[in-house]
Protein backbone atom coordinates (compact mmCIF):
# COMPACT_ATOMS: atom_id res chain seq x y z
CA UNK A 1 0.00 0.00 0.00
CA UNK A 2 1.38 3.84 -1.09
CA UNK A 3 1.30 5.77 2.52
CA UNK A 4 0.50 8.77 -0.05
CA UNK A 5 -2.95 8.22 -0.03
CA UNK A 6 -3.07 7.55 3.98
CA UNK A 7 -4.49 11.27 5.01
CA UNK A 8 -5.64 11.03 8.65
CA UNK A 9 -4.43 9.31 11.88
CA UNK A 10 -8.18 7.37 11.57
CA UNK A 11 -6.94 6.07 8.42
CA UNK A 12 -3.84 5.05 9.83
CA UNK A 13 -5.03 3.36 12.67
CA UNK A 14 -7.16 0.96 10.49
CA UNK A 15 -4.55 0.33 8.09
CA UNK A 16 -2.10 -0.72 11.25
CA UNK A 17 -5.36 -3.06 12.71
CA UNK A 18 -5.68 -4.91 9.43
CA UNK A 19 -1.79 -5.33 9.52
CA UNK A 20 -1.94 -6.58 12.68
CA UNK A 21 -4.13 -9.69 11.53
CA UNK A 22 -2.13 -10.43 8.10
CA UNK A 23 -0.51 -13.49 9.29
CA UNK A 24 -3.27 -15.37 10.39
CA UNK A 25 -6.25 -14.11 8.02
CA UNK A 26 -4.18 -14.95 4.79
CA UNK A 27 -3.13 -18.04 6.39
CA UNK A 28 -6.90 -18.83 7.01
CA UNK A 29 -7.44 -17.37 3.19
CA UNK A 30 -4.97 -20.38 1.56
CA UNK A 31 -7.08 -22.59 3.75
CA UNK A 32 -10.47 -21.30 2.59
CA UNK A 33 -9.10 -21.46 -1.19
CA UNK A 34 -7.73 -24.54 -1.23
CA UNK A 35 -10.74 -26.34 0.07
CA UNK A 36 -13.69 -24.34 -1.44
CA UNK A 37 -14.71 -22.76 2.44
CA UNK A 38 -15.63 -19.70 4.07
CA UNK A 39 -12.60 -18.50 5.80
CA UNK A 40 -15.38 -17.35 8.86
CA UNK A 41 -13.27 -17.05 11.37
CA UNK A 42 -11.74 -13.80 9.30
CA UNK A 43 -14.79 -12.59 9.28
CA UNK A 44 -15.81 -13.03 12.75
CA UNK A 45 -12.90 -11.13 13.58
CA UNK A 46 -13.41 -8.56 11.41
CA UNK A 47 -17.32 -8.04 13.22
CA UNK A 48 -15.31 -7.97 16.79
CA UNK A 49 -12.98 -5.62 15.50
CA UNK A 50 -15.77 -3.34 14.76
CA UNK A 51 -14.99 -3.33 10.83
CA UNK A 52 -18.45 -4.01 9.75
CA UNK A 53 -19.66 -0.80 11.27
CA UNK A 54 -17.42 1.49 10.24
CA UNK A 55 -19.58 2.96 6.91
CA UNK A 56 -22.39 3.33 9.21
CA UNK A 57 -22.99 7.30 10.10
CA UNK A 58 -21.81 8.76 13.65
CA UNK A 59 -25.47 9.66 14.17
CA UNK A 60 -26.19 5.89 14.59
CA UNK A 61 -23.16 4.99 16.59
CA UNK A 62 -20.99 3.92 13.72
CA UNK A 63 -17.86 5.62 12.74
CA UNK A 64 -18.89 7.53 9.62
CA UNK A 65 -16.21 6.46 7.62
CA UNK A 66 -16.90 7.94 3.91
CA UNK A 67 -15.87 5.91 0.27
CA UNK A 68 -12.50 6.74 0.84
CA UNK A 69 -11.70 5.12 3.64
CA UNK A 70 -13.55 2.14 2.42
CA UNK A 71 -11.63 1.86 -0.42
CA UNK A 72 -8.25 2.54 1.29
CA UNK A 73 -8.98 -0.40 4.55
CA UNK A 74 -10.15 -2.93 1.51
CA UNK A 75 -7.51 -2.34 -0.92
CA UNK A 76 -5.03 -3.21 2.48
CA UNK A 77 -7.13 -5.78 3.04
CA UNK A 78 -7.51 -7.74 -0.60
CA UNK A 79 -4.03 -7.41 -0.34
CA UNK A 80 -3.91 -9.98 2.65
CA UNK A 81 -7.31 -12.14 1.60
CA UNK A 82 -9.24 -11.65 -1.17
CA UNK A 83 -11.81 -13.86 -0.70
CA UNK A 84 -12.32 -12.16 2.70
CA UNK A 85 -12.12 -8.46 1.30
CA UNK A 86 -14.59 -8.76 -1.47
CA UNK A 87 -16.91 -10.40 0.62
CA UNK A 88 -17.28 -8.19 3.75
CA UNK A 89 -16.90 -5.05 0.97
CA UNK A 90 -20.38 -5.95 0.24
CA UNK A 91 -21.58 -5.39 3.44
CA UNK A 92 -19.75 -2.22 4.01
CA UNK A 93 -21.26 -1.07 0.89
CA UNK A 94 -24.37 -1.85 0.87
CA UNK A 95 -24.67 -0.36 4.78
CA UNK A 96 -23.01 2.63 3.28
CA UNK A 97 -25.28 3.01 0.30
CA UNK A 98 -28.70 2.72 2.52
CA UNK A 99 -27.81 5.56 5.27
CA UNK A 100 -26.02 7.95 2.76
CA UNK A 101 -28.91 8.09 0.81
CA UNK A 102 -31.61 7.43 3.47
CA UNK A 103 -33.29 4.69 1.28
CA UNK A 104 -35.51 3.31 4.33
CA UNK A 105 -37.57 4.41 6.24
CA UNK A 106 -36.61 6.48 10.16
CA UNK A 107 -37.80 3.11 11.99
CA UNK A 108 -35.95 0.64 9.44
CA UNK A 109 -32.84 2.49 9.34
CA UNK A 110 -32.71 3.10 13.24
CA UNK A 111 -33.65 -0.77 13.71
CA UNK A 112 -30.99 -1.75 11.42
CA UNK A 113 -28.26 0.31 12.60
CA UNK A 114 -29.01 -1.65 15.84
CA UNK A 115 -28.22 -4.57 14.41
CA UNK A 116 -25.41 -3.33 12.79
CA UNK A 117 -23.72 -2.18 15.83
CA UNK A 118 -24.63 -5.44 17.27
CA UNK A 119 -22.46 -7.13 14.35
CA UNK A 120 -24.79 -7.95 11.71
CA UNK A 121 -24.07 -8.46 8.34
CA UNK A 122 -26.07 -8.03 5.02
CA UNK A 123 -25.72 -8.08 1.30
CA UNK A 124 -28.17 -7.49 -1.65
CA UNK A 125 -28.90 -11.02 -3.20
CA UNK A 126 -30.22 -9.58 -6.86
CA UNK A 127 -28.88 -11.95 -9.52
CA UNK A 128 -30.68 -14.87 -10.66
CA UNK A 129 -29.71 -17.82 -13.27
CA UNK A 130 -32.21 -16.23 -15.90
CA UNK A 131 -32.32 -12.47 -15.64
CA UNK A 132 -28.31 -12.38 -15.45
CA UNK A 133 -26.97 -9.36 -14.01
CA UNK A 134 -30.30 -6.48 -12.65
CA UNK A 135 -27.85 -4.12 -14.04
CA UNK A 136 -28.79 -5.47 -17.41
CA UNK A 137 -32.86 -4.37 -16.55
CA UNK A 138 -34.25 -8.04 -16.14
CA UNK A 139 -37.42 -8.50 -14.31
CA UNK A 140 -36.65 -11.05 -11.26
CA UNK A 141 -37.90 -14.31 -10.86
CA UNK A 142 -38.36 -13.82 -7.38
CA UNK A 143 -41.80 -13.11 -6.62
CA UNK A 144 -43.62 -11.32 -3.71
CA UNK A 145 -47.23 -11.67 -3.14
CA UNK A 146 -49.33 -10.11 -0.46
CA UNK A 147 -51.07 -12.53 2.18
CA UNK A 148 -52.95 -11.79 5.05
CA UNK A 149 -51.07 -8.73 5.82
CA UNK A 150 -47.45 -10.34 5.10
CA UNK A 151 -45.61 -10.56 1.50
CA UNK A 152 -45.01 -14.05 0.81
CA UNK A 153 -41.64 -14.60 -1.21
CA UNK A 154 -40.93 -17.45 -3.73
CA UNK A 155 -37.34 -17.91 -6.33
CA UNK A 156 -33.90 -18.36 -6.16
CA UNK A 157 -30.84 -15.87 -5.72
CA UNK A 158 -27.60 -16.72 -7.45
CA UNK A 159 -24.07 -14.98 -6.36
CA UNK A 160 -24.84 -14.41 -2.67
CA UNK A 161 -21.57 -13.67 -1.35
CA UNK A 162 -20.77 -13.87 2.15
CA UNK A 163 -23.83 -16.56 2.22
CA UNK A 164 -22.90 -18.45 5.56
CA UNK A 165 -22.52 -15.32 7.69
CA UNK A 166 -25.38 -13.03 6.38
CA UNK A 167 -27.68 -11.97 8.87
CA UNK A 168 -29.95 -10.40 6.37
CA UNK A 169 -30.80 -10.62 2.89
CA UNK A 170 -31.36 -7.42 1.04
CA UNK A 171 -34.05 -9.26 -1.33
CA UNK A 172 -35.03 -8.02 -4.74
CA UNK A 173 -38.72 -9.24 -6.11
CA UNK A 174 -40.90 -8.88 -8.35
CA UNK A 175 -44.46 -7.51 -6.81
CA UNK A 176 -46.97 -7.83 -9.23
CA UNK A 177 -49.91 -5.51 -8.19
CA UNK A 178 -47.32 -3.39 -7.46
CA UNK A 179 -45.71 -3.72 -11.02
CA UNK A 180 -42.38 -3.43 -9.85
CA UNK A 181 -39.06 -4.33 -8.11
CA UNK A 182 -39.10 -4.09 -4.32
CA UNK A 183 -36.86 -5.05 -1.82
CA UNK A 184 -37.07 -6.80 1.32
CA UNK A 185 -35.38 -7.17 4.05
CA UNK A 186 -35.10 -11.13 5.65
CA UNK A 187 -33.10 -12.41 8.16
CA UNK A 188 -31.44 -15.96 8.13
CA UNK A 189 -33.27 -17.28 10.27
CA UNK A 190 -36.83 -16.71 8.33
CA UNK A 191 -38.75 -19.96 7.67
CA UNK A 192 -38.73 -21.47 4.38
CA UNK A 193 -35.17 -19.51 3.74
CA UNK A 194 -31.79 -21.44 3.20
CA UNK A 195 -28.93 -21.89 1.65
CA UNK A 196 -28.05 -24.08 -1.71
CA UNK A 197 -24.28 -24.76 -1.53
CA UNK A 198 -23.58 -24.46 -5.32
CA UNK A 199 -20.80 -21.85 -4.94
CA UNK A 200 -18.00 -24.36 -7.40
CA UNK A 201 -15.58 -22.41 -9.07
CA UNK A 202 -12.09 -21.21 -9.57
CA UNK A 203 -11.71 -17.95 -8.67
CA UNK A 204 -13.02 -15.96 -5.18
CA UNK A 205 -13.61 -19.91 -3.90
CA UNK A 206 -13.80 -18.68 0.11
CA UNK A 207 -16.83 -16.06 -0.87
CA UNK A 208 -19.57 -18.56 0.26
CA UNK A 209 -21.77 -17.20 -3.07
CA UNK A 210 -24.06 -19.91 -2.68
CA UNK A 211 -27.57 -19.84 -4.07
CA UNK A 212 -29.92 -18.33 -1.89
CA UNK A 213 -33.52 -20.45 -2.09
CA UNK A 214 -36.69 -18.93 -0.63
CA UNK A 215 -39.76 -21.63 -0.50
CA UNK A 216 -42.79 -19.47 0.59
CA UNK A 217 -40.59 -17.39 3.42
CA UNK A 218 -43.30 -15.09 4.75
CA UNK A 219 -42.24 -11.15 5.48
CA UNK A 220 -43.58 -8.51 7.32
CA UNK A 221 -45.22 -5.90 5.48
CA UNK A 222 -42.67 -3.02 6.77
CA UNK A 223 -39.65 -5.34 5.88
CA UNK A 224 -40.35 -4.09 2.04
CA UNK A 225 -37.82 -1.46 2.76
CA UNK A 226 -37.21 -0.55 -0.53
CA UNK A 227 -39.14 0.45 -3.85
CA UNK A 228 -36.38 2.12 -6.23
CA UNK A 229 -37.42 4.34 -9.03
CA UNK A 230 -34.69 3.60 -11.29
CA UNK A 231 -33.73 0.39 -12.28
CA UNK A 232 -30.80 -1.35 -10.34
CA UNK A 233 -27.12 0.65 -11.06
CA UNK A 234 -28.71 3.01 -12.65
CA UNK A 235 -27.73 5.18 -9.47
CA UNK A 236 -24.61 6.89 -8.83
CA UNK A 237 -23.81 4.82 -5.65
CA UNK A 238 -19.92 5.65 -5.09
CA UNK A 239 -20.21 2.56 -2.60
CA UNK A 240 -19.44 0.08 -5.24
CA UNK A 241 -15.81 1.21 -5.17
CA UNK A 242 -15.38 -1.46 -3.13
CA UNK A 243 -14.86 -3.59 -6.30
CA UNK A 244 -12.17 -2.20 -7.59
CA UNK A 245 -10.55 -1.48 -4.52
CA UNK A 246 -10.51 -5.49 -4.12
CA UNK A 247 -9.25 -6.16 -7.45
CA UNK A 248 -6.34 -2.99 -7.05
CA UNK A 249 -5.16 -5.03 -3.72
CA UNK A 250 -5.07 -8.37 -5.25
CA UNK A 251 -2.61 -6.80 -8.11
CA UNK A 252 -0.64 -4.83 -5.18
CA UNK A 253 0.11 -8.18 -3.81
CA UNK A 254 0.93 -9.62 -7.16
CA UNK A 255 3.59 -6.46 -7.97
CA UNK A 256 5.12 -6.89 -4.29
CA UNK A 257 5.63 -10.84 -4.64
CA UNK A 258 7.37 -10.23 -8.21
CA UNK A 259 9.29 -7.42 -6.66
CA UNK A 260 10.72 -9.68 -3.55
CA UNK A 261 11.00 -12.64 -6.04
CA UNK A 262 13.06 -10.98 -8.86
CA UNK A 263 15.66 -9.25 -5.68
CA UNK A 264 16.10 -12.75 -4.33
CA UNK A 265 16.01 -15.31 -7.25
CA UNK A 266 19.70 -16.03 -8.76
CA UNK A 267 20.05 -18.55 -11.24
CA UNK A 268 23.02 -19.71 -11.42
CA UNK A 269 23.75 -18.71 -15.11
CA UNK A 270 23.47 -15.17 -13.64
CA UNK A 271 25.56 -13.45 -11.12
CA UNK A 272 23.24 -12.12 -9.01
CA UNK A 273 19.23 -11.70 -9.10
CA UNK A 274 17.26 -11.86 -11.93
CA UNK A 275 16.34 -8.14 -11.15
CA UNK A 276 19.20 -6.97 -12.61
CA UNK A 277 17.87 -8.35 -16.38
CA UNK A 278 16.45 -5.51 -18.67
CA UNK A 279 13.26 -7.49 -19.75
CA UNK A 280 12.21 -7.71 -15.76
CA UNK A 281 13.02 -4.00 -14.95
CA UNK A 282 10.76 -3.32 -17.78
CA UNK A 283 8.19 -5.72 -16.59
CA UNK A 284 8.47 -4.50 -13.21
CA UNK A 285 8.44 -0.95 -14.65
CA UNK A 286 5.24 -1.77 -16.54
CA UNK A 287 3.57 -3.10 -13.39
CA UNK A 288 4.00 -0.27 -11.35
CA UNK A 289 2.93 2.28 -14.28
CA UNK A 290 -0.14 0.66 -14.37
CA UNK A 291 -0.82 0.42 -10.32
CA UNK A 292 0.02 4.31 -10.26
CA UNK A 293 -2.43 4.91 -13.01
CA UNK A 294 -5.23 3.24 -11.25
CA UNK A 295 -4.91 4.05 -7.69
CA UNK A 296 -4.59 7.64 -8.72
CA UNK A 297 -8.04 7.26 -10.79
CA UNK A 298 -9.74 4.91 -7.75
CA UNK A 299 -8.65 7.57 -5.16
CA UNK A 300 -9.59 10.59 -6.95
CA UNK A 301 -13.13 9.75 -7.73
CA UNK A 302 -13.75 8.30 -4.52
CA UNK A 303 -12.49 11.73 -2.67
CA UNK A 304 -14.77 13.56 -5.05
CA UNK A 305 -17.36 11.54 -4.41
CA UNK A 306 -17.34 12.23 -0.70
CA UNK A 307 -17.36 15.87 -1.61
CA UNK A 308 -20.94 16.63 -2.17
CA UNK A 309 -20.17 20.00 -4.15
CA UNK A 310 -18.70 17.54 -6.60
CA UNK A 311 -20.75 14.69 -6.68
CA UNK A 312 -22.77 15.66 -8.52
CA UNK A 313 -20.66 15.80 -11.13
CA UNK A 314 -19.87 12.74 -11.45
CA UNK A 315 -21.35 10.72 -14.43
CA UNK A 316 -19.05 7.64 -15.93
CA UNK A 317 -16.22 8.22 -13.93
CA UNK A 318 -17.21 5.15 -10.99
CA UNK A 319 -17.72 2.58 -13.97
CA UNK A 320 -14.27 3.93 -15.56
CA UNK A 321 -12.79 3.33 -11.96
CA UNK A 322 -14.20 -0.37 -12.16
CA UNK A 323 -12.72 -0.94 -15.85
CA UNK A 324 -9.53 0.55 -15.38
CA UNK A 325 -8.94 -0.50 -12.09
CA UNK A 326 -9.85 -4.66 -12.91
CA UNK A 327 -8.40 -4.63 -16.59
CA UNK A 328 -5.14 -3.34 -14.73
CA UNK A 329 -5.16 -5.52 -11.93
CA UNK A 330 -5.35 -8.60 -14.29
CA UNK A 331 -2.66 -6.85 -16.62
CA UNK A 332 -0.66 -6.58 -13.50
CA UNK A 333 -0.67 -9.88 -12.47
CA UNK A 334 -0.25 -11.16 -15.68
CA UNK A 335 3.22 -9.45 -15.76
CA UNK A 336 4.21 -10.47 -12.22
CA UNK A 337 3.72 -14.04 -13.45
CA UNK A 338 5.55 -13.51 -16.14
CA UNK A 339 8.91 -12.32 -14.05
CA UNK A 340 8.37 -14.97 -11.98
CA UNK A 341 7.89 -17.74 -14.76
CA UNK A 342 6.38 -21.16 -14.50
CA UNK A 343 7.25 -21.05 -10.90
CA UNK A 344 3.87 -18.87 -10.40
CA UNK A 345 2.05 -21.59 -11.71
CA UNK A 346 2.89 -24.19 -8.85
CA UNK A 347 -0.57 -24.90 -6.12
CA UNK A 348 1.74 -23.61 -3.48
CA UNK A 349 2.70 -20.04 -5.21
CA UNK A 350 0.07 -17.04 -4.15
CA UNK A 351 0.89 -15.75 -7.75
CA UNK A 352 -1.58 -18.56 -9.59
CA UNK A 353 -4.80 -17.76 -6.97
CA UNK A 354 -4.30 -13.98 -7.73
CA UNK A 355 -4.22 -14.90 -11.31
CA UNK A 356 -7.35 -17.14 -10.31
CA UNK A 357 -8.85 -14.17 -7.79
CA UNK A 358 -8.26 -10.95 -10.09
CA UNK A 359 -10.57 -12.71 -13.25
CA UNK A 360 -13.64 -12.81 -11.05
CA UNK A 361 -13.44 -8.59 -11.61
CA UNK A 362 -14.83 -8.76 -15.08
CA UNK A 363 -17.91 -10.46 -13.99
CA UNK A 364 -18.89 -7.90 -11.16
CA UNK A 365 -20.98 -4.90 -11.97
CA UNK A 366 -20.76 -2.85 -13.94
CA UNK A 367 -19.71 -4.69 -16.84
CA UNK A 368 -16.94 -3.74 -19.05
CA UNK A 369 -19.12 -3.28 -22.07
CA UNK A 370 -21.88 -1.37 -20.40
CA UNK A 371 -19.48 1.18 -19.16
CA UNK A 372 -18.09 1.84 -22.95
CA UNK A 373 -21.74 2.14 -23.90
CA UNK A 374 -22.34 4.60 -21.74
CA UNK A 375 -19.24 6.59 -22.49
CA UNK A 376 -19.98 6.87 -25.87
CA UNK A 377 -23.78 7.59 -25.29
CA UNK A 378 -22.51 10.22 -22.78
CA UNK A 379 -20.69 11.82 -25.63
CA UNK A 380 -23.28 11.88 -28.31
CA UNK A 381 -26.16 13.53 -26.31
CA UNK A 382 -23.69 15.80 -24.71
CA UNK A 383 -22.82 16.97 -28.89
CA UNK A 384 -26.29 16.86 -29.53
CA UNK A 385 -27.40 19.03 -27.07
CA UNK A 386 -24.15 21.37 -27.71
CA UNK A 387 -25.49 21.42 -31.15
CA UNK A 388 -29.19 22.59 -30.37
CA UNK A 389 -27.80 25.35 -28.25
CA UNK A 390 -26.16 26.91 -31.01
CA UNK A 391 -29.23 26.14 -33.68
Amino acid sequence: MNNLFVKTANQRKWVDRLKKNETVFHKRGIIADDLAIFPEENIHDLVKMGYSSITLPKAYGGEGLKVYDMVLFQEKLASIDPSTALSIGWSLGVTGEIFEKKLWSKENLQFFATEILNGALVNRAVSEAQTGSPTRGGRPGTSAVKKDGAWILNGRKIFTTMSPVLTYFLTSAWIEEKQRVGFFLIHQDTPGLSIDETWDVIAMRGTGSHDLVLNNVRVDEAKLVELPELPSGAAINGWILHIPACYLGIAQAARDYAVHFANHHSPNSLNGPISQLPNVQQLLGEIDLELINARHLIYSVAAAYDDETQRDLLTNELGVVKHVVTNSAISIVDKAMRVVGAKSLQRSNPLQRYYRDVRAGLHNPPMDDMTIKKLALTAIEQEKSKSAEQV
